[in-house]
């Protein structure tokens, strides 16, 4: 299932709850489109905002949603029996895989992240994804931590979210792990601006913010980077150059979740509180951009 394009949708809420009808449409237009896996609750799905019983029904209602199409739930938790716990729901609920970045409110060292993705590993039925995203957590993994955790029990791939600006160095990067992660393991690229480069760069699937809002153009851009089709890849993707500016103004969820509630995908406001989609000037600007790529519809 770590391959290809993994869809990341929103987890809509209304005054803190999950809006059932919403997050299942969403679901749902990505098994109609055919996405290569579905990853319910990751940090688009604000899953760290939600209860352990919301997080339980989000993942029910996506397994049985995403009508055989393997879904991916996130585990992380401050609290590692927490964690554990999760896993067991995740797992009683349908899921093909787990996805876990090391959330701690202190900063945890490598020998601590080792040691927490060692004990969840070991009593999972299903493959982990190592989910590296320093932005939210605030641990960096280095490579040799990431090749060392490949070779652990039930690790499936490794979800980074940077790569070097500098294009030989991310050809190097991407190399380097994917002869030294374990056998099977797979690598992926997350980051929606440069998840194309990723792509090229050798990464073997998209875990995609875009795809799980628009996952018909996220798979034509995810298979065309992944055929090394390099004129292809690179005019999809800079189609999407205007809506990348505000990702990296705002970030991906807030830019993303204005998208949905402009479309009418979501109710407005859909995300948890205090969290705010665009407002004013750039909610207007946004709306303008969307009109501008109506080939993502």
């Amino acid at each position: 299932m770590f391959t290809g394009l993994s869809a990341f949708p929103l987890t809509p809420l209304v005054d803190g709850e999950i809006a059932e009808a919403s997050f299942v449409s969403l679901i749902e237009n990505l098994a109609d489109a055919g996405v290569n896996s579905i990853g319910a609750l990751g940090s688009t799905g604000s899953y760290a905002y939600l209860t352990r019983q919301q997080r339980l029904r989000a993942t029910k209602l996506a397994v049985s949603a995403a009508a055989g199409i393997p879904v991916m739930t996130s585990i992380g938790h401050v609290s590692t029996d927490e964690v554990m716990r999760l896993a067991e729901d995740a797992q009683n609920a349908g899921v093909s895989g787990v996805l876990l970045a090391p959330v701690s409110y202190q900063r945890l060292t490598s020998d601590e992240v080792f040691r927490l993705y060692d004990r969840v590993s070991t009593e999972l039925s299903v493959p982990l994804c190592i989910y590296d995203n320093a932005a939210t957590t605030g641990f960096e993994f280095t490579d040799e931590l990431l090749v060392a955790l490949s070779h652990l029990n039930n690790i499936g791939s490794i979800k980074i979210g940077e790569l070097p600006a500098d294009w030989n160095a991310a050809l190097e990067r991407v190399g380097s792990l994917k002869s030294r992660v374990s056998e099977g393991v797979t690598i992926g690229i997350s980051g929606d601006a440069q998840s194309a480069s990723g792509m090229i760069a050798g990464c073997d699937v998209w875990y995609s913010v875009l795809g799980g809002l628009f996952p018909h153009y996220s798979l034509s851009l995810a298979q065309a980077a992944l055929s090394k089709d390099e004129s292809e890849t690179h005019q999809l993707n800079t189609a999407l150059e205007p809506l990348w500016v505000f990702y990296r103004r705002h970030g991906s969820l807030r830019v993303i979740a204005t998208v949905a509630e402009l479309l009418g995908s979501v109710p407005s406001p859909c995300l948890p509180f205090p969290l705010q989609t665009l407002m004013g000037k750039e909610r207007s600007a946004l709306e303008k951009t969307l009109l501008r790529l109506d080939f993502l519809a």
